[in-house]
């Protein structure tokens, strides 16, 4: 006789992987099915036409949550409008954003060259396609450059036509499949992404990403303790001071990168309601012993003082709950802003989807 969790993981494993968001424009009036559009991405992008009069803006919008990973679907067939879009002046998320444009000629699907950006820093460009496919990574994302990817020719190629193959194979994959499509997409990508002004030789890589995975493990473990140097890190991993340098070089240094962990650690309080310590207690609690000094390398970090994060966090956990009583908010009537809102929270807070 089979227990219930056995029974629970049966079911999953033959549950139909299914898309979390699936929207259209046909809710909304012609004229105003482009404004539509363009809300879905709202705090991601600003996105305008660079031809103001249109009949109608026919688009869906699919994604499918993979792990810590997201994969965007958006068709627009046939809207012949060319688009200009934006990053954020003042971002929200600070994803990574790898991008398939689609185009129909004579009914027959063209692929565009992979573009890839980081939504955290200025970045326009235009196009005028039928769609595209987006696969969002976390910035941190295989210990890349903080906001360059240098990614040769042959490995773009090579990642467009992973990113449809994956997209083409969702309607056969299950919710057990996920875990394993995380994993594989991720060691995939890792080995196709190499950080700009990465000097470690080809030959020392793999071992290089073994040591830094190792690295980015006791980081997070002991990120609180205030002994926690470089000089510990070579003890721990059994590696010179200069190697541990150079591995982290393209984060910009190993110093650099804890300290933005402590301070990824501090905007993720500093969004959490139920924390009511001063910013400082918070500062001081993950080794930013001077406020001043930490409100500057905060906002030299993610463009905002501590306070306005705290503020913007607060009114956007707020806006993400559901009250008790109210009806659970149906995951797949979320925008994608949401979604990635709702899984960066996740771990963090015990909100209602």
């Amino acid at each position: 006789m089979q227990s219930k969790d056995e029974t629970s993981v049966e079911s999953n494993e033959h549950t139909a992987l299914k898309c979390v968001i699936d929207i259209d424009t046909s809710t909304a009036p012609a004229a105003e099915q482009f404004d539509l559009y363009r809300s879905w991405h709202a705090n991601l992008v600003d996105i305008t036409l660079l031809r103001e009069k249109f009949k109608a803006f026919a688009a869906r919008e699919r994604v499918w949550q993979l792990g810590n990973l997201v994969l965007l679907s958006v068709s627009y067939p046939g809207t012949g409008y060319r688009r200009r879009w934006s990053n954020k002046k003042n971002p929200v998320f600070d994803h990574w954003c790898l991008t398939v444009p689609r185009r129909l000629v004579v009914g027959t699907e063209v692929v565009g060259r992979l573009r890839w950006r980081c939504l955290a820093v200025p970045h326009e460009d235009e196009s005028e396609d039928d769609g595209f496919l987006s696969l969002l990574l976390p910035r941190d994302f295989a210990f890349s450059q903080p906001f360059d990817l240098a990614i040769r020719p042959e490995m773009a190629a090579f990642i467009a036509d992973y990113i449809l193959l994956l997209h083409r194979s969702l309607p056969d994959r299950t919710e057990r499949d996920v875990e394993y499509i995380t994993t594989a997409t991720t060691s995939l990508l890792a080995a196709c992404i190499t950080p700009s002004r990465n000097q470690i030789f080809e030959a020392e890589g793999p071992i290089d990403a073994v040591i830094m995975a190792r690295a980015n493990k006791i980081i997070a473990e002991q990120l609180s303790d205030p002994d926690l140097s470089p000089d510990k890190l070579c003890r721990a991993l059994n590696v010179s001071r200069s190697r541990l340098y150079r591995i982290f070089e393209p984060a910009g240094g190993i110093s650099s990168y804890i300290r933005r962990q402590r301070l990824l650690r501090t905007r993720d309080i500093l969004s959490d309601d139920i924390d009511k310590r001063s910013i400082s207690a918070i500062a001081e609690e993950w080794g930013f012993m001077d406020a001043s000094a930490f409100s500057r390398t905060f906002r030299r970090e993610f463009g905002m003082t501590p306070k306005v994060a705290r503020e913007m966090g607060w009114r956007r956990l707020k806006h993400l709950r559901t009250a008790p009583e109210q009806a659970p908010v149906n995951v797949g009537s979320l925008p994608l802003n949401a979604l990635l809102m709702k899984n960066y929270l996740a771990g963090h807070f015990n909100s209602t989807f």
